[in-house]
């Protein structure tokens, strides 16, 4: 039998007692909490291996937005200093952003976890809680350990970067602010939330176990993580826990996919007003005359050249707010503003001069003022509108549905002048579809990548609108624009049939066709205008198809 020598016992117990090291800990539980640790996570062994050396393990970038569920881990919470924590699950939204430390194999993490459905005092508006975090990520055993950072609002944090360059986290800031509460009522909140006082009062911790997501159960190229945890409070006065502990599981969310979702709306976004610029060509093409651009109401028009304004904007400030997205939502923004600078500001100025015939000959001088009006007007209640929906944050929707009741202004103008088919049929159809589109995609698609939450009922609601609106307009257009105004409300009406003396010695002529007229017999074939000129019914209703004037005299003529 061979003498084993001291040097072989000696090795043989190191390495027994590394491999037994590592394999416990291999096993240390991911839900333990930070304070019933009492050893350290292998400090010198972190400190004397190098990345080349840790065979297996890889430094994962946790780095991201991670989107998944909590709830607590007992059936209800029983919390005395908390009774808002009635909630039993929600959703939990994790912005992280990890950076290298100096130590191998610890990363520092820092970010803001968002707690969904939390509290029932919801008309508080305080039914979400956020709350700062930091802590370290031991990238070779997958352990995150982290606590609420209660650092003041507004301070700069080292995710800032991560922020920056995160279209996710950016765009869901930008359609909060635009869409949901302003930067003085997110104030409001947090100083009234009861998340306020948990950060004093609360020791808040969060250790978790970081997975792989296999990539059988994505698509894309880019490696998606799982966090599984439990977070804990305890009281700063020892006075038991602030609330249960929290069970937390959250996978990180799929960049490339949300950013094909951003460019599919601005490709939709761009389609859209291709659309509609051909719509607009084609009611051009309809109202091409003096007679039939005065029929078109200028408020109808105003307010649609106002619409693409305000979205052109919204577009152009989420490109410069999403560097990655810029060339999409630019190119969104670009097609609106042709929308609105080009052909809708072309057609209001061809109705105001329509509306205005006798300008031309007053000078050059009198039509700068009254363009320097017409200008003056519309980008004033462009620039009041903004300043109106900042302060009336609140009532967005209502707004948004007195924008979008833009058709009202031409039903009221048909019906005041008895106007005949004012607008091409294809116009109505065609805008009201396509005006509809982005404000049922933002507040009515469950997979919007700007995360509002839906609202069926106000989407049914303003579909039902413009409906009702497109209706009205396309039986005005077919039936005739009083059709249901009685006729004992209805003001009185020239009739250009109405009865006058005549010599039948005395031969008229038609001075648009030049023909004689026979005023021998009363028949439709002769019209008369107030002025007592006298012409064929079809030579008139041609002419005031082009000009609303007396071909003779030039005198103002009522609508037929």
């Amino acid at each position: 039998m061979k003498k084993t020598t001291p040097i072989t016992s000696i090795l043989s117990g190191l390495v027994f007692c590394i491999t037994l090291l590592f394999t416990l800990l291999r096993s240390v539980s991911s839900l333990r909490p930070l304070r019933e640790r009492s050893q350290s996570w292998g400090d010198e062994w972190l400190f004397t291996r190098r990345d080349d050396d840790l065979g297996p393990y890889n430094a994962w970038n946790i780095t991201g937005t991670y989107r998944g569920t909590w709830n607590y881990r007992e059936s209800v919470n029983g919390s005395s200093r908390f009774p808002d924590l009635e909630k039993s699950d929600g959703i939990a939204v994790f912005e992280l952003a990890s950076t290298p430390t100096k130590i191998t194999g610890v990363h520092y993490v820092q970010g803001v976890i968002i707690f969904h459905d939390v509290f029932d005092n919801r008309d508080a508006g305080v039914g979400a809680a956020q709350m700062r975090i930091e802590g370290v990520y031991i990238w070779p055993f997958r352990q995150l350990r982290m606590v609420v950072n209660s650092a003041k609002d507004g301070e700069p944090s080292q995710e800032d970067d991560y922020i920056l360059s995160n279209p996710y986290h950016l765009l869901g800031v930008f359609s909060s602010q635009v869409f949901q509460e302003s930067p003085r009522e997110k104030i409001w909140m947090r100083k009234n939330s009861p998340t306020y006082d948990m950060e004093k009062h609360c020791n808040v911790e969060i250790a978790a176990q970081v997975s792989r997501v296999p990539s059988t159960q994505y698509d894309g190229d880019q490696e998606r993580y799982q966090l599984e945890g439990l977070m804990e409070s305890s009281s700063v006065d020892d006075d038991g826990d602030c609330f249960a502990p929290m069970l937390l599981n959250a996978t990180s969310v799929n960049i490339e996919v949300y950013y094909n979702k951003a460019v599919n709306y601005t490709l939709m976004v761009t389609f859209i007003s291709f659309l509609q610029v051909l719509l607009l060509i084609r009611q051009m093409e309809h109202s091409n005359t003096q007679s039939g651009a005065a029929k078109v109401s200028i408020i109808m028009i105003g307010q649609q050249a106002i619409m693409d304004a305000y979205l052109c904007l919204l577009h152009l400030t989420a490109g410069i707010l999403v560097e990655s997205l810029f060339n999409a939502f630019a190119t969104a923004a670009f097609f609106k503003f042709v929308v609105f600078s080009i052909f809708e500001m072309r057609y209001l100025l061809a109705i105001w001069k329509a509306n205005r015939p006798m300008i031309n000959g007053e000078g050059w001088e009198a039509m700068r003022r009254e363009l320097s009006v017409l200008y003056s007007r519309f980008y004033g209640i462009l620039l009041g509108g903004i300043l109106l929906m900042y302060e009336l944050h609140n009532f967005l929707r209502p707004i948004l549905l007195i924008m979008y009741s833009f058709w009202i202004p031409q039903i009221v103008t048909n019906v005041i002048r008895d106007s005949r088919k004012p607008l091409h049929p294809y116009y109505i159809l065609g805008m009201t579809i396509t005006r509809l589109a982005i404000p049922l995609y933002v507040f009515g698609c469950p997979n919007n990548f700007m995360r509002i939450e839906n609202d069926k009922n106000w989407c049914i609601c303003l579909g039902v609108f413009m409906g009702l609106q497109a209706v009205i307009l396309l039986s005005q257009h077919y039936l005739g624009s009083r059709w249901f105004i009685p006729h004992q409300i209805l003001p009185e009406k020239y009739s250009y049939y109405r009865r006058f003396d005549h010599d039948t010695s005395h031969v008229t002529d038609c001075v648009i066709c030049m023909t004689a007229i026979d005023l021998s017999q009363r028949s439709n074939e002769c019209m008369v205008t107030p002025c007592d000129h006298f012409f064929h019914s079809g030579c008139l209703q041609r002419w005031m198809d082009i000009k609303m004037e007396c071909p003779t005299c030039r005198r103002p003529l009522p609508p037929a």
